[in-house]
């Protein structure tokens, strides 16, 4: 009886086990071939697709579609954005659905160019503010800073460092970027999660929002309708002004692959100036795809701020509509640049 119990045991535990490595195994009749490199295509070219059939079934329809969107197995993909991309087929044969799916990197079809700068104007700026946020709103200058129990909203005249209005987040906040629109301005904080809005003239706290899909808080600017949103990885989330839902994003590539870290935002004359984090350099994209059309070294303007132990990186740009020049400084810099932007 006992070796009965036994042999039962054993037949019963084999046969959880066979079933267990049954259970979720899904048949791959089909895959997808196109015609990128490596898995990478420039937007510029026609993405080709075939089905690969192995075991030669009786297809009686493929769809094909692009991040949810239906394509032909021929497409020219300059309506679409950069970066990386799932295609998918939904096959129908023998009265069964199967699906492919296979993942491609769309990249610019050209190299950034390179921008240099020439200053026009030297400004003092808070030696003590670890920049985060610059941005110009009806002639003043708004600047957000970071560190937890240093963080702050102040507005500034950029003439002479005068700080004309302040106000500090609780001591478990990180700071991060701002943009100011319809007279509401917009504040990041680092890893919490959440944003606050205040009143543009008076700093006064109206409301805050949570985050969506993006991990961090890091850069923020706007284009008069819609916010862009960096969260430290290579995508600018676009956010809706009235609910900062994150509706959508876009993801910065280059004709070699994406940057990543991008971090304060600045929009002027319809594109995105993007620092790049621990690079003291900026980048310029295009909004509606995600290119990188340049990039501007800014490397040689911290060997003219004061040189001290709490030094840190290039951190702030402005457009300032009036001068119609860009402002850049650093986290605690104690200058203020204002710069034309020239190409090489």
């Amino acid at each position: 009886m006992k070796t009965f119990k036994i042999l039962t045991i054993i037949f019963l535990g084999s046969l959880i086990v066979g079933c267990g490595s049954n259970s979720g195994k899904k048949k791959n009749n089909f895959s997808i071939q196109t015609n990128t490199k490596n898995n990478t295509i420039a937007i510029n070219e026609t993405l080709k697709l075939s089905l690969k059939n192995p075991k030669k079934l009786e297809v009686s329809s493929v769809v094909y579609t692009l991040n949810g969107q239906t394509i032909t197995e021929d497409t020219n993909l300059n309506d679409f954005k950069l970066g990386l991309h799932t295609i998918e087929a939904t096959i129908q044969y023998d009265g069964e659905t199967e699906t492919a799916s296979k993942s491609i990197s769309i990249l610019n079809n050209e190299k950034p160019k390179i921008f240099g700068y020439e200053i026009i104007n030297t400004y003092p700026h808070d030696i003590t503010s670890y920049t985060q946020g610059l941005e110009f709103y009806n002639g003043k200058l708004y600047e957000s800073t970071g560190q937890y129990t240093e963080s702050k909203l102040r507005t500034v005249d950029y003439k002479d460092a005068t700080v004309t209005n302040n106000v500090a987040l609780a001591d478990e906040f990180f700071g991060e970027g701002l943009t100011v629109i319809n007279d509401n301005i917009y504040q990041l904080t680092w890893k919490a999660g959440k944003g606050f809005v205040y009143n543009a003239e008076t700093l006064e706290r109206t409301s805050s929002f949570r985050y969506g899909q993006s991990k961090e808080g890091w850069g923020l600017c706007n284009d008069g309708k819609a916010l862009y949103k960096s969260d430290g990885t290579e995508k600018i989330w676009l956010l809706n002004p009235e609910t900062l839902v994150e509706e959508n994003n876009i993801q910065v590539y280059t004709n070699k692959g994406k940057i990543g870290q991008l971090n304060e935002l600045e929009w002027i004359n319809g594109k995105i100036y993007a620092n790049i984090y621990q690079k003291n350099g900026v980048v310029i994209i295009n909004p509606k795809n995600g290119a990188t059309e340049a990039v501007i070294d800014f490397s040689p303007l911290k060997e003219k701020v004061t040189q001290h132990d709490g030094l840190d990186v290039l951190n702030g740009i402005a457009y300032n509509p009036d001068t119609q020049t860009i402002f850049v400084t650093g986290k605690r810099w104690d200058k203020l640049f204002e710069v034309k932007i020239v190409e090489k």
